[in-house]
């Protein structure tokens, strides 16, 4: 995967959370009677900038582009002519400057139920959940899981795919407690285990915690057949066709396909030598795996996926799909979930629960965006929707600078009966701007580390 492609991947997502954000700030401060000064996507000097509308508002794109703003009249910024005061924002009642604020993490967390609606309608694939093999002595395999069986619910909650098991899973393992798993197996038996998490540290929830609780996805046996080649990707610039089955690499035979991606993750933007049988020819050709970034570490990928017939892929996948109504049900779930969970961990990390590790900064998420984009529309959705409640969740906590810093300030005016000293909010922004610089620096060095260790 290309570095301009990935950051072209960045940027627009970046752009479209703070468009999206600032819009929401716009529109509820013109519905509300406040003159918009300067509507800014990026800080710092404008490299760009044009009036429009009546108030003669400047849309301005600036150098610095990792957040924006939206700037309204206001007396404690500049002199206002006594004709505009009605407009100013300091003249608006409190109510009207909490949905002025509010608004912008709401445009957040709208943006992503309507992402999560559009992929709901369009139908999400996904991975059945059903179990392989469980390491012994494990808590699955203490728990009496069996390969073959199909995981259906997790403490009463349905799940579909693996991803709603890992998700449902995480919600309840940093609780430390007995969870109830439903199963199904081959003969459509139901069974029922109980499987233990208290063994889990934090550091294990930094890696994949479902390995360390023996649950692994049933894998079967696949001879390394290419079924699919990614357009761009590492394996068709070599020159890879489907149908290609590889039977050496780099001198050692392989046999399953399980062996291939041994050898590709292992190998990230290291050379790999391939013989491989097309038809009756025997070719040998070279590919180099580009690198990327999966829980921390770094493998290597060639966008190759392996051949399956009709009735095994009806066996291993699924499709999450709804009807527009049921998916707006659904879209509004899942963003509240998520929201929630978001805030768990952050009040877990602040009391030492979780570890600061799971801190991302731009130079991750921006590779999470490359990645996710490569993978297609549907996934490039979906991680624009998380990083939205991501964004929304974090304008809201009470750290000054920040929106739920001056909602803050509101809801204590509200309560005393009066605005905020100036005082006050001036030893607030000192703090908020420490408290950011800390949360800014523990996110560079997470992602400077992740680069350098290659975890």
């Amino acid at each position: 995967m290309s570095l301009l492609f990935t950051l072209a991947a960045f940027g627009l997502a970046l752009g479209v959370l703070i468009v999206v954000h600032e819009l929401g700030h716009y529109w509820v401060a013109r519905l509300c009677g406040v003159k918009v000064l300067r509507f800014s996507i990026g800080f710092g000097k404008p490299l760009a900038v044009r009036k429009l509308g009546r108030d003669g508002t400047e849309w301005a794109l600036a150098a610095f582009p990792l957040g924006g703003y939206v700037k309204m009249l206001d007396e404690r910024e500049g002199e206002v002519a006594p004709h505009e005061l009605p407009r100013a924002f300091n003249r608006q009642s409190v109510w009207r400057r909490i949905l002025i604020v509010a608004a912008g993490p709401v445009a957040n967390f709208l943006l992503a139920i309507i992402l999560y609606w559009l992929l709901f309608i369009s139908g999400v694939p996904g991975v059945k959940p059903m179990l392989g093999q469980p390491a012994p002595g494990s808590p699955a395999a203490l728990a009496g899981f069996q390969p073959g069986e199909i995981m259906t619910s997790i403490d009463g909650e349905a799940v579909v795919t693996w991803q709603d098991t890992r998700w449902l899973l995480l919600k309840r393992v940093m609780n430390k407690q007995g969870v109830k798993i439903e199963t199904r197996n081959d003969r459509g038996e139901i069974q029922f285990h109980i499987l233990e998490t208290s063994g889990l540290t934090a550091d294990d929830l930094d890696g994949d915690f479902l390995e360390k609780l023996g649950l692994t996805h049933f894998r079967p046996v696949l001879r390394p057949i290419i079924g699919k080649l990614v357009q761009g990707g590492a394996g068709e610039k070599a020159g890879m066709q489907m149908g290609d089955e590889i039977e050496v690499v780099n001198g050692k035979s392989v046999s399953r396909w399980e062996d291939l991606v041994e050898w590709v993750r292992s190998h990230p933007e290291r050379p790999l030598t391939l013989e491989i049988r097309r038809g009756k020819q025997l070719l040998t050709m070279q590919v180099t795996p580009s690198a990327a970034t999966e829980q921390g570490k770094v493998v290597g990928k060639i966008g190759a996926a392996p051949e399956l017939d009709a009735e095994l892929g009806k066996k291993l996948m699924t499709e999450v799909r709804y009807p527009p109504f049921q998916a707006l049900g659904a879209a509004l779930h899942k963003t509240w979930d998520t929201s929630v969970f978001s805030l768990n961990m952050l009040g877990r990390m602040v009391v030492g629960q979780v570890s600061l590790k799971n801190i991302s900064g731009p130079i991750t998420i921006a590779d999470y965006a490359g990645q996710s984009a490569h993978m297609g529309w549907l996934p490039y959705l979906s991680f624009l929707a998380l990083i939205s409640i991501s964004l929304g969740v974090l304008n809201l906590l009470p750290i000054p600078l920040l929106d739920g810093g001056h909602l803050m300030y509101y809801i204590a005016e509200i309560l005393k009966g009066s605005p905020v000293s100036d005082r006050a909010m001036e030893i607030g922004q000192q703090i908020g701007m420490a408290l950011l610089m800390v949360l800014m620096a523990f996110a560079f060095y997470n992602d400077i580390n992740r680069l350098l260790s290659g975890q």
